[in-house]
Order: C-alpha cells, then structure tokens, then sequence
C-alpha cells in the first residue's frame, strides 16, 4: 500500500535544507550554506511539468495494463523461488524532499529480525535469490515502480530517488534542486551507471564507494539532467535505456 507522502526526516545534525530547501525547490532556485543567493537557475516550465505528468500518467497506466502477465508470472516465480513478500517497499525522498515508498519485485531474501542491511548491494551478494539475480540484470524488478509513477510518486524519467541518508550526504546548495522534480524510473546517471552492481562487487567496502565516488558524480548528473531537461531529451532517455537492456553487455 502506498503511504501519503510525508516530510523527510533525517538524524540530528544531518538536516535536508538548508534553511530555505523547501522554497528553493519549488522556485528553481537555490541558497548556499553561507546565507548567499546564487544566480537563479531555470524554473521548471509549467507547461512542460504539465505533459510530462500528463504523458506520466498514460505512459505508466498503459505499461501496467500491457505488462500485466509479465507481472503476474514474475510474481509466481518470486514466490515460488523464495519465502517472503513479492514486494519491496523502501522509503526513498522524492518531490520537494517528501518521502515515499518505493515498490521493485523482491530479489533478495527477507532480512532476519534486527539486521541492519545496507541501501546499496553489489552483484553477486549472497543474499540474492536466482530469480532475483535474474530480474536485476534485466532491470525487470524495476517494473512495479510504473505504479508510483501513476500514483505520482515518481516519473518515467528523472533523477533517481535515493534513501534519506544518502539525501542528506547530497550538497545542500544544490539538494533543493534535485528535489525540484519527480524522481524517475530512469535518468542519464541510471544509463552511466547500468553495471553499478558489478562494480560495488569489486570495491572492498560497497556503500563507502557509493558514497565517496559514485554518489558525487550521480549528484552532478542529476542536477544537470533538472536545468537541461526537455521532453525530447526524456524521449530519447527511454529509448537509450531500452536499448541499453536489451543489448548484451560484456562481463
């Protein structure tokens, strides 16, 4: 069940504005740290949110009802291969900094009472079922998530939504930004970083790498995606991610 969006709330001492997100986000505009104002960024045209969501709406409501046997048998197999809920529900930040639950077919097993997993997981955990190893390197888990964009949670295209914490590890002069419009499904950072899980597989210690290397540059990236994007920009997103899945792609 999807929760109404609530505000995000993060440890003491780790907040997600600056003092003045909230408004920065909804203006386009941003206020460092010092108090200083920036030069006003490009305000999200109104129009364009407009058929976006618009789009949004179709797109995801005609995905849902085409892909509704892939759906159905994806969910037998995550049942049958493993015990626990066919869902996974994460609480990600999204528009203007709310928190929602995100939704992706469950690919690992159900974590025991009490255990403290990390938000980022390299390919080849133990922890992932076979045909969870199947639907990550396919990217189909990612499929339930068209539900939150009908709902308005998220979009087909826009910045990936990330975990509180790691919301709050963004920088504070341009976290408004980000946070300025709907997550996405996918973005130019999901694209770059189609094989991330092979690479926190490599690194020694898997959430200080995302954190300290690929969080950065997926910051950078998600800024640049929300003062350059256009509709046609988000078209070819998409087809670039499809035909990213759908090409084999070297080990």
């Amino acid at each position: 069940m999807i929760t109404t969006p609530r505000p995000v709330t993060t440890p003491p001492g780790t907040p997600l504005s600056d003092g003045g997100a909230t408004d920065a986000a909804r203006t386009g505009t941003a206020t460092s740290v010092s108090g200083d104002h920036r030069p006003p960024r490009r305000r999200v045209d109104r129009r364009r949110a407009q058929l976006k969501r618009s789009v949004d709406v179709v797109v995801s409501a005609g995905g849902l009802l085409a892909t509704s046997p892939l759906l159905a048998g994806i969910a037998l197999a995550v049942r049958a291969d493993s015990p626990g809920p066919v869902l996974f529900t994460q609480t990600r930040v999204g528009l203007h900094g709310c928190e929602f639950e995100i939704h992706k077919f469950r690919t690992m097993t159900v974590a025991a009472p009490g255990e403290d997993r990390q938000a980022v997981t390299a390919t080849g955990d133990a922890r992932i079922t076979r045909v969870g190893a199947l639907l990550r390197r396919t990217k189909l888990d990612e499929l339930p998530q068209l539900y939150d964009v009908l709902v308005g949670h998220m979009s087909l295209v826009g910045p990936r939504p990330e975990v509180p914490r790691y919301v709050a590890a963004w920088d504070p002069v341009v976290r408004p930004i980000i946070l300025s419009v709907r997550p996405g499904i996918t973005d130019p950072a999901s694209l770059a970083g189609i094989d991330e899980g092979a690479e926190l597989a490599r690194a020694e210690d898997p959430e200080r790498h995302y954190l300290e290397n690929l969080l950065p540059c997926k910051q950078a990236m998600y800024v640049a995606y929300v003062e350059n994007a256009t509709l046609a920009g988000d078209l070819r997103l998409v087809l670039d991610t499809v035909r990213a899945l759908v090409t084999p792609r070297r080990r």
